[in-house]
């Protein structure tokens, strides 16, 4: 049974709870109704009911959230060390004097890692970057390639940050603006790389 039909039952059976309670003590408060002492413990009984009844409801819905909160912030944990370590991995290859076979095969072996925890966006663009590394890499090497490598590493370094921080961005900077910064970036570590 799913949750929207775990849910939908037990606010039936929860409703049906609440008028037959309510009946009864209605009942029970016109029967006493010679007594007034019994009158007030009857209400008395009423009240307590209902704040136990709203208590539980709410509880139970702050439960729920909490679960919920622990588990997007544990993806969210897992998603940022999934792309650092793969940022780290980058990092190592681009700077090896020879780029092998081996290493590419690594770099495809990592597209199952993020189809557990990557947005559509980002294993997409990731494809798109090994295809880049698979061209410019078949001399074995990056040198004179270094710019090309370092534009597919930031257009995929955007889509990553896009798909961590959403559309939680700086107020001071638009996403344009951002991602004209990760280019730059990219250019100028491609220059430095050439030098």
């Amino acid at each position: 049974m799913n949750n929207i039909s775990k849910t939908i039952v037990y606010l039936i059976l929860s409703i049906i709870t609440l008028i037959a309670g309510y009946a009864y003590l209605r009942y029970a408060f016109q029967v006493t109704d010679v007594f007034p002492f019994t009158q007030e413990i009857v209400i008395i009984i009423l009240g307590t009911v209902s704040t136990i009844f709203i208590t539980a409801l709410l509880l139970n819905k702050q439960t729920s959230v909490e679960i919920e909160k622990e588990q997007n912030v544990r993806h969210l944990d897992l998603k940022a060390s999934t792309y650092e370590q793969l940022l780290d991995l980058l990092e190592r290859m681009s700077m090896l004097d020879e780029f092998t076979n081996a290493e590419l095969v690594r770099l495809r072996f990592i597209t199952h890692k993020l189809a557990i925890i990557a947005s559509p966006d980002v294993l997409n663009e990731y494809q798109s970057f090994l295809d880049v590394v698979a061209k410019i890499s078949a001399d074995k090497s990056f040198i004179g390639d270094a710019q090309q490598l370092h534009e597919a590493l930031g257009v995929l370094t955007m889509q990553i940050r896009q798909d961590l921080i959403g559309d939680q961005l700086s107020s001071n900077y638009t996403e344009k603006q951002v991602n004209e910064m990760i280019r730059r970036n990219s250019r100028e570590s491609s220059a430095i790389r050439n030098n």
